[in-house]
């Protein structure tokens, strides 16, 4: 069961029409998946992912995919189903999620990647795929570079520690000679709007995630981490973003002889810590009319 109390769960049950879409965000380790697999067993549901990491075959352990346990006590979808080389964007997501919904099952979408929810509950710019030769430029340019060829107005409104971002928003500037932002103007209607589903975000206490952060990560080295990484290390290309979860560069330095493991568990947990401060801030700024839930 996640870690909810139970007048909160009961709560959330209440009322809820099982055919009722419901979406679950919140930071890294916060119980996402526990209350998606909750829900599902209570009232029934297909569960989606809406983890960037997660859609990759090759890092169920580090990327904290569900367990082949959990996946089948619930249906789950969008989980693992790529290869680790294959390109992936939001609307990559969007697409998949679309025919998912209105079906036979209620889906319940939970994750961590909040362009993932903005996408389906906003809507998404048709920006154009971003030439290949373009991408390599910028896989090669550091991230300063990055954002001094952005827009005044695209790069006010990134995090601008998120390399992913900064870099996608360089690709489109060079690609179409539009900001993102000015792209963004142009957003269609929403696959998903608000008012037609149950948005639930996870609102924790910093020092609760963090510990609970250095926990999880002590586990996944017990379940296997370390060795998931090993076997995909003779192929580890850190231009991929499969190959760039939090995790897999700490423990290939570890793998090559640079560190030891306690200096690479110690490196990947700060990541993760930092990681989930960026997810905290932008969901209380972004979902701030989604209803809180506060775990225990």
């Amino acid at each position: 069961m996640p870690d909810i109390p139970k007048a909160q769960m009961d709560a959330l049950l209440q009322g809820l029409p099982p055919e009722r879409p419901v979406l679950i965000a919140g930071p890294t380790a916060s119980g996402k998946s526990a209350l998606a697999l909750a829900i599902a067993e209570a009232q029934g549901g297909v569960i989606v992912n809406a983890d960037a990491s997660q859609v990759y075959a090759p890092l169920r352990i580090i990327s904290a995919r569900p367990s082949p346990e959990e996946e089948a006590r619930a249906p789950h979808l969008l989980y693992g189903h790529l290869a680790e080389d294959a390109p992936y964007s939001t609307g990559h997501w969007l697409r998949e999620v679309a025919p998912l919904l209105g079906g036979d099952q209620r889906v319940i979408i939970t994750g961590g990647t909040g362009l993932y929810f903005s996408a389906l509950t906003q809507g998404l710019a048709e920006i154009p795929a971003t030439p290949v030769e373009v991408r390599a430029q910028g896989d090669e340019m550091a991230l300063e570079d990055l954002l001094a060829g952005l827009d005044a107005e695209t790069a006010a409104g990134l995090d601008q520690r998120n390399r992913a971002r900064v870099q996608r928003a360089w690709e489109v500037w060079q690609a179409t000679g539009r900001g993102l932002s000015d792209w963004q103007r142009d957003t269609g209607a929403p696959l998903l709007p608000l008012a037609d589903c149950l948005p639930i975000v996870f609102d924790v206490e910093r020092d609760w995630l963090n510990a609970r952060i250095a926990q999880r990560f002590d586990l996944m080295l017990e379940q296997g981490a370390l060795e998931e990484v090993a076997a995909l290390r003779p192929r580890y290309d850190p231009s991929l973003p499969a190959h760039r979860a939090i995790g897999v560069p700490e423990l290939i330095r570890h793998l090559d002889g640079d560190w030891p493991l306690h200096r690479a568990r110690e490196a990947a947990v700060v990541a993760t810590r930092r990681f989930a401060k960026r997810q905290r801030t932008w969901m209380r700024s972004k979902m701030a009319d989604w209803q809180r839930v506060t775990p225990e």
